[in-house]
Order: structure tokens, then sequence, then C-alpha cells
């Protein structure tokens, strides 16, 4: 069952300044950025009572994942088909896939108490969570 449009719209200005710049990293392109953010908040319309993780975490997944697919989708096509964009193209979801994961470490982080959060090291490194030096 679809999302009421109201809550919708408050999820687009809440999240999509930051998705779209997540897309810009990734496709370079304003305009394909564009796309790719309507079409998640148009995902999260339909599919949004089914989502059990962070809605931010949710958000950037999707909108990675149709990066994804309409790259493969310009893939299918012959004439358009370079080594180099696949290899790009490679380099790019590692990248994204590092932010992603970033992100939602972050998230994860910020959930825990103060004391959890300093018993936490990374890399021999105390982790800092957001918010606390």
């Amino acid at each position: 069952m679809p999302l009421d449009e109201q809550i919708v719209a408050e999820i687009y200005r809440e999240h999509a300044p930051a998705l779209r710049r997540f897309v810009i990293g990734i496709t370079s392109s304003p305009e394909q950025a564009e796309g790719v953010v309507q079409e998640t908040i148009l995902r999260i319309w339909q599919q949004a009572p089914g989502i059990t993780t962070s809605m931010r975490g949710y958000l950037f997944r999707t909108a990675r994942n149709i990066v994804i697919d309409n790259f493969r989708r310009q893939q299918r096509r012959p004439q358009q088909t370079q080594t180099e964009d696949l290899e790009q193209m490679a380099v790019t979801v590692e990248h994204v896939d590092g932010l992603l994961m970033k992100l939602l470490m972050e998230e994860a982080l910020a959930r825990l108490s103060a004391g959890h959060g300093e018993v936490i090291t990374i890399s021999g490194t105390k982790a800092t969570r957001p918010g606390l030096a």
C-alpha cells in the first residue's frame, strides 16, 4: 500500500538534497541524478511499508541500485559498450559501496550509547561517534 503523499513529500524535502549530491558524485550528471532521485522517491512511495532499516540507508541503497541498473541497461546496447566504461563503472561501484558503508556505520554508531561508543575500536584507533570528540 503506497504511503500518503504528504509523508512522501516530507521524505523528499528531508533527503533529496543529500541523495542528489550522492548520485551526482557517482554519475557526474545533474540530469541523471534528478532522474535517479525521482525514481528512488517513487519506490519509497510504493514500498515504504516494507522498509525495516533506516530510511536514509534505504534511500541511498535504492539510488545506488538504480544507477547500476541504468548503467547495465545502457551496456546492453552493443554500439555503446566500451571496456573503459566498464572499468570506470567497477571503480565507481566500489567507491559508492565505500560511501554507503560509511553512511551506514555512522548511523549505527550514532545509535549507540556513549558507553558503548567508547568501547568500539576500528583498526586500533578509537571510533568517534558523530557529535562526540
